[in-house]
């Protein structure tokens, strides 16, 4: 069973990852992502990174990301955990991690997840900057990543 958490507290990424293993047979892998705040952003130093969502409308739109993975690649469990509220550099922002017989299964559904999770969760992030706070756009190289697995939308998560 996936498991999928919006929190404001950190993580630990290693003991996440080993109770996703947690001794079953199954598991001949594990990939895993961990996305980190940075001091800079579009030339500029970022102090600070809000994170926005709305509750019960952002963890259905992430376990509907990670189901849509757990059709395509035979994976064994999914741990996904995305933070919110305030953010300094260097703070952790988001784990992704997938357990899988093999790898390349674990390694294309965590790409997918992360790729599907930057274009299609309901996040907002604001930066705090030298010359004030700004609201971070969308990226069109995190929608070509997101367009390269094919889904169509009405199947996308």
């Amino acid at each position: 069973m996936p498991t999928i958490r919006v929190q404001t507290e950190d993580f630990d990424a290693g003991a996440e990852t080993a109770r996703l293993r947690a001794g079953d047979p199954k598991v001949g892998a594990v990939a895993s992502f961990v996305g980190v705040c940075r001091d800079v952003n579009e030339g500029d130093a970022v102090t600070t990174m809000t994170l926005e969502h709305y509750p019960g409308m952002t963890e259905k739109a992430l376990a509907k990301i990670v189901d849509e993975a757990m059709a395509r690649w035979r994976v064994v469990d999914v741990t996904v955990i995305h933070r919110v509220g305030e953010l300094r550099p260097a703070d952790q922002i988001v784990l992704v991690a997938v357990a899988g017989a093999h790898r390349g299964e674990a390694f294309a559904a965590c790409e997918f997840i992360m790729d599907y999770l930057k274009t299609r969760a309901p996040f907002w992030k604001k930066e705090q900057t030298p010359q004030g706070a700004r609201w971070v756009d969308a990226r069109a190289g995190d929608d070509e990543a997101a367009a390269r697995w094919g889904a169509d939308e009405k199947n996308a998560a």
